[in-house]
């Protein structure tokens, strides 16, 4: 890869990928960089290598298709004999076919695509997206609900656990699905039942709930939904006196950077305020694309967050976590957690030891600044919601004084009277 082909092409007009109508609610069936890109007319950023592999593997499309976030879920590979045209796959990767639809289904968008590298299995950005054997052995303690969502669902689509907020699930649709998905169990299923009509009882609940000020969208992934489905949910929530704060979480940026269209964005503005959680996975992810994403949400006025899991293998070790923090907060978005991976069905191979944790939170907190150290959580099993794990700063207590440790291991004492 040359150097030349991460930097940004001149953006491509006439792309912004806003649709002309409505659209139904189902959808239809790289490299980091070392500073964020800085677009100055606004238009949609097709990089390089987003260009060659549109050119080389949709050589009917237009950049203009490229840029259109409905093409991009329309062309997205759906299966190992589509992937294989752009992917060399291992037997490991083929082997799963026979079973593959008894588990989480495969979708990946062309974007996407074009960030993973075609030879190497190993690659971080491959091991999130594709199955693998391992998917298909169940460990003690696994369960395809582990954070038993479903026990705490008070009305279809939305789950009451903590007193003040709530979790508002109105898809079931990704733009393409991470193989360690904590909702595996739901996602791409009949489970979670989508769309306008749907979702009222759930809005009548927090209606009718005054303690309720915090509403936290999920899914799936609420920006693959039209923009008008989006504006209506938007504007019913924040209908609600007693709603403080609304927010999104989201993969779109990372995996669907051309779903965030000027439109969007101006809708997003109407509902502050507003927060959007981004799931980042890897240093990888942040391209020209996504960058330009990022910088449309945050230049809204959208604060900006960010959660990542932790994965063996994949971003488990503290120059990647390091890395992908400073990136992440060079295009605004603050690292707001770093998740250990729940125990869902099949993912032993992507689990680590909290001990590894705990070393990439001590190998951060101190060697770079405070804004880039995320949250270690633990969400507990059984619906136990998120606990806060850290390194053993605090020491105890001798004659009335508090013993700490500090990032180079050195002790020091407060006088806490």
């Amino acid at each position: 890869m040359k150097a030349s082909e991460l930097q940004p092409k001149v953006a491509v007009s006439g792309g912004n990928g806003t649709p002309e109508a409505d659209e139904p609610d189902e959808p239809p069936s790289g490299l980091s960089l070392s500073k964020p890109v800085i677009n100055t007319n606004n238009e949609l950023i097709i990089s390089d290598r987003s260009m060659a592999f549109l050119q080389r593997y949709f050589p009917g499309a237009t950049p203009k298709d490229w840029n259109n976030w409905q093409w991009q879920l329309r062309n997205s590979f759906t299966g190992l004999q589509s992937l294989s045209r752009v992917l060399h796959l291992s037997e490991n990767e083929i082997r799963p076919r026979p079973g593959f639809h008894d588990n989480l289904p495969l979708r990946i968008t062309p974007y996407y695509a074009s960030l993973m590298d075609p030879h190497d299995t190993k690659q971080a950005l491959r091991r999130t997206m594709i199955p693998v054997l391992d998917e298909f052995l169940v460990s003690p303690g696994e369960a395809s609900d582990p954070l038993s969502e479903e026990h705490d669902s008070v009305v279809p689509n939305l789950v009451h656990r903590y007193p003040d907020r709530v979790l508002f699930l109105v898809t079931g649709f990704c733009a393409s699905y991470c193989r360690y998905c904590t909702r595996s169990h739901m996602v791409a299923s009949q489970k979670c039942h989508q769309g306008i009509h749907a979702w009222l009882p759930a809005i009548k609940y927090i209606r009718e709930h005054e303690e309720i000020r915090d509403v936290l969208i999920s899914g799936g992934d609420a920006l693959t939904m039209s923009d008008k489905n989006i504006d209506f949910l938007l504007k019913s929530l924040r209908s609600i006196p007693h709603v403080e704060i609304i927010r999104i979480g989201t993969k779109v940026p990372m995996v669907l950077p051309q779903r965030i269209t000027r439109s969007l964005v101006n809708m997003l503005k109407k509902y502050h305020p507003l927060f959007i959680s981004v799931h980042a996975t890897h240093p990888e992810e942040i391209t020209p694309e996504s960058s330009q994403a990022l910088q449309r949400l945050a230049n809204a006025g959208i604060p900006l967050g960010s959660q990542t899991v932790l994965l063996k293998g994949i971003n488990d070790n503290v120059t990647v976590m390091k890395s992908l923090m400073h990136e992440l907060l060079k295009n605004r978005v603050r690292p707001y957690y770093l998740y250990q991976c729940d125990p869902i069905l099949g993912s032993a191979h992507f689990r680590t030891s909290v001990a590894k944790g705990l070393e990439i939170i001590e190998g951060l907190r101190g060697h770079t600044s405070g804004y880039a150290v995320p949250h270690y959580v633990i969400d507990a099993p059984g619906g136990g919601g998120k606990i806060p794990l850290l390194p053993d700063y605090f020491q105890g207590r001798e004659n009335g004084n508090v013993i700490l440790r500090n990032f180079e291991g050195k002790r020091f004492v407060y006088p806490d009277f």
